[in-house]
């Protein structure tokens, strides 16, 4: 088991290194190949009517004159190590991990990036929540019930969450419920929880509901699926025989089994909810990394994109790094393979 997680672990950095060769080469390398002047570049930096001075001043202190490669270094020597950035007679260190000196604001990207991760996070954590709930349960009941008028309306009802986008179901329950009946606040009433928690709970409410209707929606027929072929193995039967009571043998053998794809498909799931859930925190004036991520393009501020994709790249590998450690825990048959 050891051995396993280390060769994990490895793999998850040898991947992460890979993922920011990528992504530093697109954002900065391929700009480069469009015909974008390294002046053209630093002058992002420097804002409105920059001056020559001030272009080639940014320059020397960003490194933006020298090769993408020797550039691609100095940002992983500032994940591992920090970096210092100079600026005339005055040296800006930006502690570890440094992800880089953003285009507008000047300063350093990661700090953004940590104000803006509690919304996201919030976001994220609520909505499995209540997915994994509502999705899982309604699934057990719809193979459990199958062919019932239960079954069909679930189903019905999975089909219209997994074919609604986010943005449609987004708006409509915001005119609803906000807008028209009042039930809920509306978008941009966001808080953050250590500002106001009840005011940050009523504003995340809907967000929560909008999302985890899409979501619900596949796990419960996802679950639904894996329990009705669960439910035919033989050691279903076994237990069944052995006189176990229908509760163990539905809760401790026929859903434990159907867990893993989705235990799978929700590292997926949770980890790009977690790099930012672009059309939720948009629809609902959240300000989180989704957010943030497409303020950064409109802008133009190639730092902080890419440090908003590697921050999600890291979720997604670390979470799935966990999903693959439970396995072992959810299915005993894995501890036996």
């Amino acid at each position: 088991m050891l051995a396993y997680i280390i060769r994990r672990l490895v793999g998850a950095v040898l991947m992460l290194l890979l993922i920011s060769l990528v992504t530093f080469g697109i954002f900065f390398w391929l700009p480069k190949l469009a015909g974008q002047t390294t002046d053209q570049l630093a002058a992002s930096y420097v804002g409105k009517a920059p001056t020559a001075e001030a272009i080639q001043a940014t320059k020397e202190r960003l490194g933006l004159d020298k090769p993408v490669v020797v550039q691609y270094g100095h940002y992983l020597k500032g994940i591992v190590a920090g970096e210092d950035f100079k600026a005339g007679p005055v040296t800006d260190h930006c502690p570890a991990p440094c992800l880089g000196y953003s285009f507008r604001t000047s300063q350093p990207v990661l700090p953004t990036l940590m104000d803006r991760a509690p919304a996201t996070l919030g976001l994220a954590i609520g909505a499995a929540i209540v997915w994994l709930i509502v999705g899982v349960s309604t699934g057990v009941v719809s193979a459990l019930k199958r062919g019932s008028i239960w079954d069909r309306a679930a189903m019905v009802v999975a089909l219209s969450g997994v074919s609604l986008p986010i943005y449609f179901t987004g708006l409509v329950s915001l005119a609803l419920f906000s807008y028209k009946l009042g039930i809920f606040p509306g978008g941009g009433s966001y808080v953050g929880f250590s500002q106001n928690p009840v005011t940050w709970f009523e504003s995340l409410v809907l967000p929560w509901i909008t999302l985890a209707f899409l979501y619900a929606a596949m796990y419960a027929r996802l679950t639904r699926a894996g329990m009705l072929e669960t439910m035919n193995e033989d050691y279903i039967r076994t237990a069944r025989a052995k006189g176990l009571p229908e509760k163990t043998v539905i809760t401790k053998h026929a859903l434990r089994a159907s867990l893993t794809p989705i235990l799978t498909i929700f590292g997926l799931d949770f980890g790009l909810l977690i790099g930012g859930a672009v059309l939720t925190e948009n629809t609902f004036s959240i300000p989180g990394l989704g957010q943030l991520a497409i303020s950064s393009i409109g802008t133009g501020d190639l730092p902080m994109v890419l440090g908003v994709t590697t921050l999600a790249a890291t979720f997604i590998v670390v979470i799935n790094l966990i999903v693959d450690l439970l396995y072992a825990i959810i299915d005993p048959r894995v501890r036996l393979g």
